[in-house]
């Protein structure tokens, strides 16, 4: 018996009406994108090991797809003889893994894997930029939507393969980039009908004032990520961690008022003012935030809602400004379907530095999620064939094939059943493919150059020119 096939753990299958609705959210995506001046770009599925390698930290390293050299390189033995180190491990593989043998283990897949594809889309962005500065006019708007793979442990909400959709402008310092990125989600969002996504926004030189003046400033990233957790763990889980990271009794004082952070983003910016006086970065980080919200309230939104969250510590290893969250509406039990900020030396990792950026991203499997919750999707994006010819043998397949050029040429979508099958076996196709309209044409329709329209929701049939049958089905 045949093995019955399947496909790699972290990759999914999408049904038609699922890719329809994926291609309503990626329009709506691509339509602002494009309306706010973003041009796109596509980079290779895979790139050279070394353009991603030692970009992403440790952690994400180990997540980056190598592929192996192809074509006769296997052939050669030498150049794949494992090292001693290894061939030992390999034998004995209960024991674990040393450094030595760590070294070892990455120069040897160096030497069998020279590509590797691509974990996220702005890597491969910066580099794109590094090598094709002279041909950019910059500042350079750019979008991607392509699928990024990475070889973490499936869950659920959690896939090897998906797709990613980027907004970055590059070699701009101009805090006019935020106010748009805010304008651009919310845009996307209100075509999508999704109403009340909150955009929290919060800013890196904030956070790092905050540390500088609780005097955590070598802590930042262990009072960040614990501060991050807040609406997760409470106030008491968050003291308990910061303490737990070395985080003084003195300092949890001097960031009460952080843990009771209400009001309106004014009132925010003037608490944060007053808390960071002592902090020159910090003062810096509170002009920039009230620039964007002042003008951002000034210009107005849809359906969105922007909020300034000053627990927001997202990507602190590369985010120097701005940094963006997106949350869905509190009606859906959902995290963040975007995010983004900004970012002063991204292309530095490939020798071209001082070139300032700022981006977003837009989660496109969780705005699916949510719009499936939400009821959201138009019964129109599914709508596949509007009408069904019923084949009666080749005569009339020919007579019902030259009306459905004509349909075509409308817009409409128009199909014949290729086999002259039984009639209840027709029907029945186009009942199970959710196809509302069925065409009959016998010797009578033909005689009388009329067609036989039926609705197979309410039954009524009528006979009518073809003329008729376009106006019909527009």
């Amino acid at each position: 018996m045949a093995q019955k096939p399947g496909i790699p753990k972290g990759t999914r299958d999408f049904s038609p009406s699922e890719v329809a609705k994926r291609q309503y959210i990626m329009s709506a995506i691509k339509h602002h994108f494009e309306t706010f001046g973003f041009q796109p770009i596509e980079t290779p599925s895979f790139e050279n090991s070394e353009t991603l390698m030692g970009k992403y930290g440790e952690e994400g390293d180990r997540l980056i797809f190598k592929i192996l050299n192809s074509g006769n390189f296997f052939f050669d033995k030498n150049k794949i003889e494992l090292p001693q180190s290894l061939e030992e491990l390999r034998v004995n593989s209960s024991e674990t893994i040393n450094k030595e043998q760590l070294i070892e283990l990455n120069k040897f897949t160096s030497r069998i894997s020279e590509k590797a594809l691509r974990y996220d889309l702005t890597v491969p962005f910066a580099r794109y930029v590094v090598q094709h500065q002279n041909e950019i006019e910059f500042p350079f708007k750019r979008y991607q939507i392509q699928p990024v793979w990475r070889a973490d442990r499936p869950q659920k909400g959690r896939f090897r393969e998906f797709f990613q959709c980027d907004a970055d402008v590059v070699g701009s310092t101009s805090l006019w980039q935020e106010v748009e990125l805010v304008q651009l989600y919310d845009s996307v969002f209100t075509t999508l009908g999704l109403k009340g996504a909150v955009i929290k926004i919060n800013n890196r030189k904030i956070l790092s004032g905050i540390a500088e003046v609780i005097g955590a400033k070598d802590k930042l990233i262990d009072f960040t990520v614990a501060l991050d957790k807040l609406d997760k763990v409470g106030e008491d889980g968050v003291k308990k961690e910061m303490l737990e990271k070395g985080i003084t009794e003195e300092a949890l004082v001097k960031v009460q008022p952080l843990f009771n952070f209400t009001g309106s983003i004014n009132e925010k910016l003037e608490k944060l003012t007053e808390l960071l006086a002592s902090s020159e970065e910090g003062l810096k980080g509170v002009e920039e935030l009230r620039f964007i919200c002042d003008n951002v309230t000034e210009i107005g939104l849809g359906e969105s809602i922007l909020d300034l969250d000053v627990t927001l510590a997202r990507g602190l290893n590369y985010y120097t400004g701005a940094i963006f969250e997106v949350n869905a509406p509190k009606e859906v039990a959902m995290g963040s379907i975007g995010g983004g900020g900004r970012y002063d030396d991204l292309t530095g990792i490939f020798g071209l530095k001082n070139m300032s950026g700022v981006g977003i991203s837009f989660g496109l499997d969780r705005i699916y999620l949510v719009l499936e919750e939400l009821n959201l999707f138009p019964d129109t994006v599914t709508e596949a064939t509007k009408v069904l010819f019923v084949n009666f043998g080749n005569k009339e397949a020919l007579y019902c094939m030259k009306a459905i050029v004509k349909l075509r040429q409308a817009g409409i979508k128009a199909e014949l059943y290729p086999d002259a099958a039984k009639m209840a076996k027709q029907f029945q196709h186009a009942d199970k493919r959710g196809i509302p309209f069925t065409v009959l044409c016998g010797d009578e329709e033909i005689s009388t150059a009329t067609f036989k329209i039926k609705n197979l929701s309410s039954g009524e049939q009528e006979s009518v020119s073809l003329e008729a049958l376009v106006e019909k089905l527009k």
